[in-house]
């Protein structure tokens, strides 16, 4: 009875430090998955597709400046100083979210003024750089970011910060 008693507060010990961690984890990330979802549809129409033309790579658009503000993160053990390391981190859609949410937490601000930090400034801070943020976005991607925030209703996208 008594090992039982201790397997059990181990087990629930074990499970509590699992979802602290997570949490600690959740909260070091600015942005949630339903806002990167939504920025990679409005950036590329999260088109998967190795891309790197226009100063830009990736399914997010992410250029050189932008992956070294956001940490220089890459694959495996590559190198950052590696001839590919930025094609290759903004192109694997894990490394390029990681990459984001670094910036973000970097330069993350209200930049349409309404008091919060959420997708909508994050959208701004992505596509227009964290300080020009306050510039007009285009109507198209402006209009697809709406439209896919907007099929996520039910989830509350505007809260991060």
């Amino acid at each position: 009875m008594a090992a039982n008693k201790l397997c059990c507060t181990v087990a629930i010990g074990a499970l509590l430090c699992l979802g602290f961690a997570a949490l600690i984890q959740a909260q070091d990330k600015p942005v949630t998955d339903v806002c990167l979802g939504c920025i990679c549809e409005a950036i590329s129409g999260c088109n998967q597709t190795r891309y790197c033309g226009g100063g830009v790579c990736g399914l997010f658009r992410i250029t050189w400046a932008y992956w070294a503000d956001g940490g220089k993160l890459t694959l495996g053990n590559e190198s950052p100083q590696s001839e590919d390391a930025y094609a290759n981190c903004v192109n694997d859609p894990y490394c390029a979210a990681n990459t984001i949410q670094n910036y973000m937490t970097k330069f993350g601000q209200d930049c349409n003024g309404d008091n919060a930090i959420d997708c909508y400034d994050f959208a701004a801070i992505h596509k227009l750089g964290g300080y020009g943020c306050k510039g007009e976005l285009s109507y198209q991607y402006q209009t697809q970011l709406t439209n896919c925030l907007n099929s996520f209703q039910q989830i509350d996208v505007r809260s991060s910060k």
